[in-house]
């Protein structure tokens, strides 16, 4: 069990309406640089450096008991197993009512997450901000990886359910699918209610991998992408989930090995506390 907590996470109590952190270190199928196992710690850790307050939403984590839960123990785990906790977890928090916010490690753990609060939620809006399209339906051998992910999370909610913002990687075959598929959407200023519309007033699932900010701005992550990004785009999207039911969130695909100076990590810690309070609505 992680000893480190984030920021005012103290509470170890999953309550109705308010959103619970959990780590999931898994880093098992990275192809490229390895290292996202140790990003749950290191974004705790380098939360320490933030304030508490969020300018942007005129909230602050001390008005809320948050949960810190800890990381799924999933080390030396083959996958399959790894990925069976990781949703046995979810369930658990979704179970009590809480909004589960989970710290990967890879984008793998996306796969889990999405089936414990389908058993729950049904129908529901998956969006997906990311470098890479994550589409392929294998990769080096593998079904189940960070590059296939998304096309399972497609095969269970339904291409129609999947938003895909940022992507600018991929292979012909998975731009192709998003084109037949409709999923890709544009994030300029003014695009705000263009999203609200796709959402059509369904919950939502927010699945944020790192990459998709410029390598200029947060090079820290396993398979940077030139042309992403940067971190005022990220504040406008979470400004439009104020409008939506969010039913849960994953922030992954930091690697805090290539993460010298921490502004990684900073950053990253930094979008959590923005998510987080997002979830926790004006009293």
């Amino acid at each position: 069990m992680n000893s480190h907590r984030f920021l005012e996470c103290s509470s170890r109590e999953v309550r109705p309406g308010i959103p619970a952190l959990l780590g999931c270190p898994l880093d098992l199928t990275c192809t490229y640089r390895a290292g996202t196992g140790d990003a749950p710690r290191r974004i705790r850790i380098s939360s320490e450096s933030i304030e508490t307050y969020s300018p942007l939403l005129d909230r602050d984590l001390e008005d809320y008991s948050i949960p810190d839960l800890g990381d799924v123990l999933v080390a030396e785990k083959p996958l399959n197993q790894a990925l069976d906790l990781i949703e046995t977890h979810v369930a658990e928090i979704a179970r009590q009512g809480g909004i589960p916010l989970c710290l990967g490690g890879e984008h793998t753990v996306t796969l889990p997450i999405v089936k414990a609060l389908m058993n729950l939620h049904g129908d529901f809006m998956v969006l997906h901000l990311d470098a890479h399209a994550d589409l392929r339906t294998s990769y080096e051998g593998s079904s189940v990886n960070h590059a296939t992910v998304i096309r399972h999370v497609a095969g269970l909610v339904g291409p129609d359910r999947l938003i895909q913002l940022g992507i600018r990687s991929g292979t012909r075959e998975e731009f192709s699918w998003m084109r037949r598929n409709g999923t890709p959407m544009q994030w300029e200023p003014g695009d705000e209610d263009i999203l609200i519309q796709r959402i059509g007033g369904l919950p939502v699932y927010l699945t944020l991998d790192l990459d998709i900010l410029d390598p200029a701005c947060f090079p820290a992550t396993g398979n940077p992408e030139a042309g992403g990004w940067f971190y005022r785009d990220v504040e406008r999207f979470i400004r439009a989930l104020e409008s939506v039911t969010v039913i849960g969130a994953d922030v992954v695909e930091l690697n805090p090995s290539l993460d010298q100076n921490e502004v990684g990590a900073i950053t990253a810690a930094k979008i959590v506390r923005e998510i987080l309070l997002s979830f926790c609505r004006p009293r």
